[in-house]
């Protein structure tokens, strides 16, 4: 597929309230984005002063706006071309121009702890947080909605002043930033004057990155702990490009990675994208290959459209994809039915003085006539008596789930039994409810429905119990991570790794209160918002243990160590509770004491991706736009040849064979011998079979051949294991998938 002339595509939709696309504007203008060839030097510099000039030549002058008020955006880094106020005619006298490659509205994208790092073994003044330095000197760029400066996980004790490379702005109308947020801008479109966090979102991921040390930290009381980031001696740097509402604007997205590169950051984080079948109509891959190629790290979120087989969003090989994952930490709300069974589930609202006393259990599902009515909606309770009574509601139906609770509790109902979606499964999301409340699974949903059509009479209860840790099933998938394949590239495994993304506790910007006595600066979020800053943070500590460390090196490093089970020392699980496939881990759950020393890496330069474009048919133009230069695509390559950490292949009766080269970064003199777990049905063939270095960054090629076992029929869609190198200190595994043709 390449680009035509002017296209439109459909943002994909994480919330109910997000349906609106695209903004109005007077006179019938919108934001388009304006994609450019490559000038001739020799006429650009006859004809133009700089860039900006030469990108206003391109705007039409014969109006009642004169051009400089149509520019937007003249981007500088992350692609050719600039953002403009246009009218649809102007749009098609534009397309006429030479130079043109594209041009196209632009589009409207939804952003996707005291107890994780511990969670994550990294631990104070010990191991690896203390040989990576906690990440000081490095540089983490959130692109988000905004952030709170004034937050206790924002305070620069401890925190040195930035390194000389920084270029940034702090654009508050105060003095806010300090030497822990050290930048914090806004942009055109959503930025509403201030860097200032409108919606917490921004607050939360920025300190789950890097925030400081905060003591006692909890969540109404709850989940207590000292509260810090990933990398908690890293500075931070604010870019808002979305709104309170969470909507993210294409065109201050690109504007923001291009501030972003000359900055000078380290890493960028932004749980923003969308599902796509190719990359060069995405803004996070286009601006993402440019920062890349200036060494940045780029970590992104993969969606919270799962468990949907295809739903992975961010889906460019040079990306980190991260998906979310649980942690062991349960706020633990049990429901005692009136058989003695107990069911544990989960809330952030624990009242201390609920009664015990077994009160009348009722299911409006039961009501057949209106079948909306297991969703707790407030015009199907003003039909049933529920004074005094729990009321079991299934979650969803467009009602939020605090949302049910407090239909619930209008309609007199003393408390709420929240049960999971068949989709959402084993994942359970603590909320601070209305009212005493617990939220289950679906399993356990259907056990409590059982039980009140077994007995005349249902009673329930709930037993708080507080925060408890040990879930031996953590970490385990949650059930609306993004999963593989990937539409836009399956070549590609994505996503790349899992982290914690389930009730995360993190900086919110005002008080949260409740029922209770007690109020609280911290939020428990869920999402893959919040698994995506973990690893961003992570990374961070692993650029700064390994400065000279390529994006490509620190993102191997992460995947090839990662771990494949959980506390209970089975394979990770996901929202069923069933073994979670490579399409829904990636590599596996990430482990950052072993991503410090990985002993080799797969490394990939920026110029190694141009083959891989070209093999995905994209035309000369259309690879043009990731790499702002001239283009031949005389050489390809397929996705799978990419020295990528993973294998993700179709598979037919035809063998095939890719190569794979790998970099010593452990201890110089060392020998690694291959294992190999082949997917069911497959042969997997490894040569050499035993890689024996003698330097620090010696490289080693091997090839590895897939072929249909003769011996063996098997009735999947897709089969998957892993190739594993070995020495006396490491072991370095990629994941293979195999989709059978």
């Amino acid at each position: 597929m390449t680009p035509t002339l002017v296209y439109q595509s459909v943002v994909s939709i994480f919330f109910l309230h997000s349906l609106v696309i695209f903004a109005s504007y007077e006179n019938n203008k919108e934001i388009y984005i304006v994609h450019l060839g490559l000038p001739d030097e020799n006429q650009f510099f006859s004809n133009f002063e700089d860039l900006h000039d030469w990108h206003h030549s391109f705007l039409p002058s014969n109006t009642d706006n004169s051009s400089s008020s149509r520019m937007v955006y003249s981007y500088r880094n992350v692609l050719n071309g600039f953002a403009a106020m246009l009218t649809p005619e102007e749009v098609t006298s534009l397309q006429d121009k030479e130079g043109i490659i594209s041009v196209r509205p632009r589009q409207l994208l939804d952003a996707q702890t005291t107890h994780s790092t511990n969670f994550l073994g990294l631990h104070q003044n010990l191991g690896f947080w203390e040989k990576s330095n906690y990440g000081k000197g490095m540089i983490i760029g959130v692109l988000d909605s905004g952030i709170t400066p004034d937050h206790p996980s924002f305070h620069d004790e401890g925190v040195a002043p930035p390194p000389a490379r920084w270029k940034g702005k702090c654009e508050f109308n105060f003095t806010a930033c300090n030497n822990k947020l050290i930048g914090a801008r806004y942009f055109h479109e959503f930025g509403n004057g201030t860097p200032l966090d409108e919606n917490g979102h921004g607050t939360h991921t920025s300190s789950t990155a890097a925030g400081n040390f905060v003591d006692g930290a909890n969540f109404l009381g709850l989940a207590s702990g000292t509260a810090s980031g990933m990398a908690p001696l890293a500075h931070v740097a604010m870019y808002k490009v979305c709104n309170a509402s969470l909507i993210c604007s294409e065109s201050d997205i690109l504007a923001a990675i291009d501030a972003a590169i000359e900055d000078g950051v380290d890493v960028l984080s932004f749980s923003i994208g969308k599902n796509s079948t190719n990359f060069w109509s995405e803004v996070v891959a286009l601006g993402g290959f440019t920062a890349m190629q200036k060494g940045i790290l780029v970590s992104c979120s993969a969606g919270n459209a799962g468990p949907i087989p295809g739903s992975v969003f961010n889906g460019a090989p040079w990306l980190l994809t991260v998906g979310a994952s649980t942690t062991d930490r349960k706020l633990r709300a049990t429901i005692r039915l009136g058989d003695g069974k107990e069911i544990n589930g989960e809330s952030a609202f624990q009242p201390k003085d609920f009664s015990k006393t077994p009160l009348p259990l009722i299911f409006p599902g039961t009501n057949i006539s209106d079948p909306t009515a297991a969703f707790c909606n407030a015009e199907s309770l003003k039909n049933i008596d529920v004074k005094g009574k729990v009321v079991l509601c299934i979650s969803g139906g467009k009602i939020t789930r605090i949302g049910k609770g407090n239909f619930v509790k209008d309609a007199g109902g003393a408390g709420m039994i929240l049960m999971n979606s068949e989709p959402l499964g084993f994942t359970i999301l603590a909320d601070p409810h209305v009212l005493p409340a617990a939220h289950v699974s679906y399993a356990d949903g259907l056990k409590i429905k059982a039980y009140i059509n077994s007995t005349p009479k249902p009673q329930a209860t709930f037993l708080f119990k507080g925060t408890i840790f040990g879930d031996d099933h953590a970490p385990a998938v949650a059930g609306f991570s993004g999963r593989g394949p990937n539409l836009a590239s399956p070549g590609i495994l994505k996503p790349d790794i899992i982290g914690p993304g389930v009730n995360i506790l993190a900086a919110w910007p005002k008080s949260i209160e409740n029922n209770t006595d007690t109020k609280s600066t911290f939020n428990l979020l869920s999402g893959t918002s919040m698994s995506c800053p973990h690893v961003s943070g992570i990374a961070t500590l692993v650029k700064s243990a390994h400065p000279d460390w390529s994006p490509a090196a620190i993102k191997s490093a992460i995947m090839t160590t990662a771990d494949l089970v959980n506390l209970g020392e089975k394979p990770i699980e996901d929202e069923r509770g069933v073994p979670a496939d490579f399409f829904a881990t990636g590599a596996g759950h990430v482990n950052p004491l072993r991503a410090s020393d990985p002993g080799l890496i797969y490394d990939i330069q920026p110029e190694d991706y141009v083959p891989y474009l070209c093999g995905l048919n994209y035309s000369n133009r259309a690879v043009s736009m990731f790499v702002l230069r001239k283009v031949n695509c005389s050489s390809a390559i397929p996705e799978a040849e990419l020295n990528y950490p993973s294998f993700s292949i179709g598979l037919g009766l035809e063998a095939q064979t890719y190569t794979r080269t790998v970099t010593n970064v452990g201890e110089a003199v060392l020998s690694y011998v291959v294992e190999i777990v082949p997917p069911q049905g497959v042969d997997v063939r490894v040569d050499p079979p035993l890689l024996n270095f003698s330097e620090l960054n010696q490289k080693k090629t091997y090839q590895v051949t897939f072929s249909r076992s003769s011996t063996s029929t098997i009735n999947a869609t897709f089969v998957q294991g892993y190739l594993r190198w070995t020495s006396s200190k490491h072991f370095v595994r990629s994941p293979i998938v195999v989709t059978l043709e």
